[in-house]
């Protein structure tokens, strides 16, 4: 089985988010009511995860960039957690 090179690859991935740029866009003139915002969010975590193993290239990387790449989350979601506790308190 042939492998796909390297160029090949990001631009099938570069294709991918441009689709869902797309997707993006289009939800935003589209009502769904509530679940707008699980969508937005669903559409931006796959765009995410496109560029984590893609363009990042965790995906051929040893376990120790993979934690490196969750310790970084990990602090993300305490940044936030912590935000949010102080908006949500705030009147």
């Amino acid at each position: 089985m042939k492998s796909i090179s390297a160029t090949a690859k990001n631009l099938l991935t570069m294709g991918a988010l441009l689709c869902l740029l797309a997707l993006t866009i289009a939800l935003a003139y589209i009502d769904l009511g509530p679940f707008n915002v699980m969508a937005a969010i669903s559409i931006s975590a796959a765009k995410a995860l496109l560029i984590l193993l893609f363009f990042m290239q965790l995906r051929g990387s040893n376990r120790l960039i993979w934690l490196a790449a969750a310790t970084g989350f990990f602090w993300l979601a305490i940044m936030f957690a912590l935000s949010m506790s102080d908006f949500m308190t705030r009147h």
